[in-house]
């Protein structure tokens, strides 16, 4: 028998705190920065040296250089660079890579980055088109025999009335977009808009006097107002693409008559003649003023894990006209450059090093990690106790602030299990029980290591 459930909340709405989605910008005024403020805490001179080089970029004095962020495990590099690509605007777009994924099977190291700095380039579209959009009134298909089957009937064209709050008008349309109508289901009483550039057809919903005639109690129709104004409307539309979707569009469009009827193998590489039209195509939309671009940030952690090769591509890239910000981290001294016998500091080569802006972060005191531990928990629901969120604030000052905040969801779940609205001190210890930290465990196998080896 066929029933009606109300749906699961997990169905209902998609709900993840990620770790860095508390971060909204760089929380400076002017070039000072707050103590708490866009979801960053503390790190204020690093804040301060980011929002110079928000500004650089701005005023397009930023060519040819990168940023490198220095600093221990979990002083917030990520945040930093989140931060920074925040500050720019809504629509950049924040590329993050860990240096190990560029070693893939599947396409070249040089590839894999082009395409990294590509989607780290955003462009913004603007398109003016005609938009016919109204209630219909009358809607006429002609239709004639098919020429291959007499039996079946095709459109051929027709005429449709639509009409707003202000005015009419009578449209004649071609077969196109008599069958746009007919693959739409459009009927009398329905709101559509017409794009009469791309012959879009699209279908707003049914007009509440038109739904309300029909009487029915269970429908699956929107309903939608009588637009206002005249019938035919010049809008602008105005979308985000980065280069690399237009360049994988751009490759999509030159796919072989053979690959399309036998399914060839996709594309894992786009050719540089693709990437140059794609290019020039974008310089004609800027001086015309129908695109600007938006050049974001590709953040590269793990830096050092990096090679001589990549370096050396990465060092050309940057002084490129269309480039987009470099933001490497790294928590390495001096170590070895790889692909080579050489030791450098931050395992990079000192060519490289001398193009960059190094930025440092220093580990977090205890009242900035009990501040970030406050957001967090705030940005994960959790509500916690004065004591708890102090003894929280005391683990992650005696060992990581990592570890701090990865307690909180397992704490929380201790404490739905005995029916308590708040974390306690008590649940953040049973939860510390149960995860120890890393000085523990590497005593926990020191202990057995010493018994196995007697």
């Amino acid at each position: 028998m066929e029933e009606i459930r109300e749906a699961p909340r997990a169905l209902r709405e998609w709900e993840r705190v990620s770790a860095h989605s508390h971060i909204k910008g760089l929380g400076l005024e002017g070039l000072k920065a707050k103590p708490v403020a866009a979801g960053m805490v503390g790190q204020t001179e690093a804040r301060e040296v980011a929002g110079v080089v928000v500004d650089m970029v701005r005023k397009g004095k930023f060519a040819g250089r990168a940023i490198l962020l220095a600093g221990p495990p979990g002083t917030g590099k990520t945040a930093l660079a989140i931060a920074v690509a925040k500050e720019l605007g809504r629509d950049v777009p924040f590329v993050p890579i860990a240096a190990s994924e560029i070693y893939s099977t599947e396409i070249k190291k040089t590839e894999f980055l082009t395409q990294a700095l590509r989607k780290a380039i955003g462009t913004r579209i603007h398109e003016m088109r005609r938009i016919y959009e109204g209630k219909v009134d009358e809607l006429s298909i002609q239709q004639e025999p098919h020429p291959y089957n007499p039996y079946t009937k095709v459109p051929v064209g027709g005429t449709i009335k639509l009409s707003t709050t202000d005015a009419s008008q009578k449209l004649k349309m071609d077969q196109s977009f008599a069958i746009s109508l007919m693959k739409q289901g459009v009927e009398t009483g329905d709101i559509v808009q017409i794009d009469v550039d791309s012959g879009r057809v699209a279908k707003a919903g049914k007009s509440r006097e038109a739904a309300e005639k029909e009487k029915v109690d269970l429908t699956t129709v929107q309903i939608a107002e009588v637009p206002n104004d005249p019938v035919l409307k010049h809008k602008e539309f105005v979308y985000t693409l980065t280069l690399n979707d237009l360049d994988v569009a751009q490759s999509r469009a030159g796919v072989s008559m053979f690959g399309l009827l036998f399914g060839g193998s996709e594309r894992k590489e786009i050719s540089s003649e693709t990437r140059a039209g794609v290019d020039g195509t974008i310089r004609e939309w800027v001086e015309r003023g129908k695109a600007e671009i938006l050049p974001g940030v590709v953040f590269i952690d793990e830096c050092s894990m990096l090679d001589i090769e990549t370096f050396s591509f990465l060092g050309r890239a940057m002084e490129q006209e269309l480039a987009p910000i470099i933001i490497f981290a790294t928590n390495r001294g001096v170590t070895m450059v790889r692909g080579t016998d050489l030791k450098e500091p931050h395992g990079m080569p000192l060519d490289l090093l001398d193009r960059l802006l190094i930025i440092r972060t220093s580990p977090y005191a205890r009242n900035e990690i009990l501040e970030i531990l406050k957001i967090r928990a705030k940005a994960e629901k959790i509500s916690l106790t004065d004591d708890a969120l102090d003894y929280l604030a005391d683990i992650g000052a005696q060992t990581s602030l990592r570890y701090a905040v990865q307690l909180l969801a397992p704490a929380s779940e201790i404490a739905g299990a005995k029916k308590s609205k708040c974390v306690t001190k008590g649940h953040i210890e049973r939860a510390r029980r149960l995860f120890v930290d890393v000085s523990r465990s590497v005593k926990h196998l020191k202990e057995f290591e010493e018994k196995m080896l007697k």
